[in-house]
Order: structure tokens, then C-alpha cells, then sequence
């Protein structure tokens, strides 16, 4: 990461933040309850020319290791700072905050390839590529799930994922046999995320049910934190398991302890839960060696943040669909290049963006 950086080491730089909570177009469904809102800092980090790299801090609290009490005050020393952001990076003072080490990550790099909105040029910035993402399906009732999946469906998504463990066991199972009666396993990739909603007690059960509908995979799920029980679940399960929350607050020699006790199928990735980029390349790198597949996540960021996932994500190179937003959860999202075509998450190059909103 710092080697990318490079460019920025003989520049003075300022740092400001530009505080825009995101409002959600309507309610949304999560595993830490519904949001109307989600809090949003831009990080504009500025040269002496007047070149402006623009990151994304948003955490979700309860779930982001940030700490709402102090994450204020992170951020204004990450901008006392921003000429010092070796040290930053180095020094481990932002473990505890992932999503503002990922804000920071973003706007470096923005800056340092010419604050254009690029940090890694490719096919798919030109326009000429795009990359297959899955159709998220929001918690909810019974009926306003159908309805999201019959959406994504028309919209041409052959990999949709859904939140499961909001309502009631049965009528999950009935709503994924539904699926299964109408769309069978060459038509449509299930993939499926209980947030450790699943007792481990019972876990093993409900996954021999998931396996009869050839689920292809299940995010964590039982809580966080009993290894024992989840390398018990990835070595029993007939259904592939896939460690999120599992990763968060993970470092150094924990992370192969981590991968090496519970041989996980798959791991999900998400920048700003587990630390920015360079964070989660090395969970990739040590996934690889495990011979451990592995998908990109975002989380909830507007496009900005969207932006540097999805571009870096591209360069992966990973063929299964990733987990990318669309731009479309939010009333006041920043207006991008990004845009979906089908289950495809493409950009063009032609259209501006509109930044006016942070930049003024």
C-alpha cells in the first residue's frame, strides 16, 4: 500500500471532513435491526496544487469494531496527522478503526493516481468491462421478500443472496423451496447468510435441510468467536461455509491460527469491517495458500466508498459473483459512473461525478 503511495511523499498535504449521513430510500433490514440512516464522513485530503483524494468513513455501529464515543475525535487526528500517514498505517492505531483506516486508504490513493476518481485503472474504468455481482435480498416479512426476489429476478440476476434468521425457520425454508420449485440450481446460484443467527446445536440440522435446495454456500452461521464449533460445522456441513464477522478485529498471528483452526470453505471480505485493502489482501493471500475461496463485500458505503471496492475488486480477477452494492439504497447518494446493467456492475467513463455536495 505504501509503495502506491509513493507520489504523496514529497507533497504537502491538508486533510478536512465533510460529514453526510446517508439516508436509505426506505427502510432496510439488517441483522443489527432496521436502518433508515447510516453515518457517512468524507475525508478530503488536499495538495498544494489543489488535488483532491476523497475517502469514505461509514461505519455500522454495533457492528464495526469503530467505537461511536471516540470515532469523532480518530477522525480529526487522522487529519493532524495526514502528512505523517506512514505512521498511521504503521503503527496500528487505527485496528480499532477499520472503516476510518479504509476511509483513509481511499482518499490516498484517489490522490496519489490524480484525485480522478481512478485509483486502479482497468478495463472496467475505460468502460469495457463490468463485474457479475449477487442480488441482495433485505430482511423482512415473508411477502416483502418475495417481492425482492421476484425484482432481481426479472432485473436478471442469476446469484441472489438472503438474509436468513428474521422471521421464522419454516417459512424461511418455504420461501427458499419456493425458489428452488420455479429456478433450479443451473438457473440461479442460492447463496444464503444467517449472521450467527443458527444455535450450534441445531446448526448442523438446518444445514442438511440448506443442502436438499443446493444452497451454495451459507455466511456465518453461528455467532462469532466459538471456533471449536465453527471448524466442527466446516468439516460436517454439506453446505459450504463462509466466515464474515468471524474475520472482524483479526490480526497478525491470530489470522492463520484463525484459517488454520476452523478450514473454512470460503471467506468474505469487506474493506470497511476488516481494515481497508491492504487488510484485506492479506487475508486473501493467506486464504490462497489454504487453497480457501474467497469473495469481495461491500458494506453499505455510498459511491465513493463503492467506487475504490469495486475497482479494486476488478483487478482480483475472481470469477465468482462478488458482493457489491448498486448505488440505489440511498436518497442522497453521490452521483458516480457506476451503474448497473442486469447483474452487472459496470462504470462509464463518460458521466461525471457530481461532487459538488462534499467538495463545495
Amino acid at each position: 500500500m505504501l509503495k502506491q503511495l509513493e507520489p504523496l511523499s514529497d507533497k504537502h498535504l491538508t486533510a478536512r471532513l465533510v460529514s453526510r449521513p446517508l439516508n436509505f430510500n426506505k427502510p432496510s433490514g439488517t441483522s443489527r435491526g432496521v436502518l433508515t440512516e447510516k453515518p457517512c464522513w468524507y475525508l478530503i485530503v488536499t495538495d498544494e496544487h489543489g488535488v483532491n483524494g476523497i475517502g469514505e468513513c461509514g461505519p455500522i455501529w454495533d457492528l464495526s469494531p469503530d467505537k461511536p464515543a471516540d470515532y469523532e475525535s480518530q477522525l480529526h487526528r487522522v487529519c493532524e496527522l495526514i502528512n505523517d500517514f506512514p505512521l498511521l498505517f504503521e503503527d496500528n492505531s487505527l485496528d480499532g478503526f477499520p472503516s476510518i483506516k479504509f476511509g483513509l486508504e481511499c482518499a490516498l490513493l484517489d490522490l496519489a493516481s490524480g484525485g480522478m476518481r481512478s485509483p486502479y485503472p482497468s478495463p472496467f474504468t475505460e468502460g469495457a468491462d463490468s463485474i457479475r455481482i449477487n442480488g441482495l435480498i433485505w430482511m423482512g416479512r415473508k411477502d416483502n421478500m418475495l417481492a425482492q426476489i421476484n425484482e432481481k429476478l426479472i432485473a436478471g440476476f442469476s446469484c441472489i443472496k438472503l438474509k436468513i434468521g428474521a422471521i421464522d425457520w419454516l417459512s424461511e425454508m418455504e420461501l427458499l423451496d419456493g425458489i428452488r420449485e420455479h429456478y433450479g440450481a443451473d438457473q440461479l446460484e442460492l447463496r444464503v447468510d444467517a449472521n450467527g443467527a443458527f444455535k450450534p446445536e441445531e446448526a448442523l440440522t438446518k444445514l442438511q435441510q440448506l443442502a436438499h435446495i443446493q444452497v451454495h454456500s451459507i455466511e456465518q452461521p453461528i455467532q462469532t468467536g466459538q471456533w471449536d464449533a465453527m471448524a466442527k460445522l466446516c468439516r460436517e456441513s454439506p453446505v459450504p461455509i463462509a466466515l464474515d464477522e468471524e474475520l472482524i478485529g483479526v490480526y497478525g498471528a491470530r489470522q492463520t491460527e484463525l484459517l488454520d483452526t476452523i478450514k473454512p470453505q470460503y471467506l468474505i471480505l469487506k474493506p470497511s469491517l476488516l481494515g481497508g485493502i491492504e487488510a484485506c489482501e492479506r487475508w486473501i493471500a493467506l486464504a490462497t495458500e489454504r487453497n480457501i475461496g474467497w469473495w469481495v463485500t461491500s458494506m453499505l458505503e455510498s459511491n465513493i466508498g463503492l467506487n475504490t471496492i469495486a475497482q479494486w475488486a476488478y483487478t482480483l480477477d475472481n470469477p465468482l459473483p462478488q458482493g457489491l452494492g448498486t448505488g440505489q439504497l440511498y436518497s442522497n447518494n453521490i452521483g458516480s459512473p457506476l451503474y448497473l446493467d442486469s447483474e452487472y456492475l459496470k462504470s462509464n467513463p463518460a458521466q461525471d461525478w457530481e461532487l459538488g455536495v462534499i467538495l463545495g
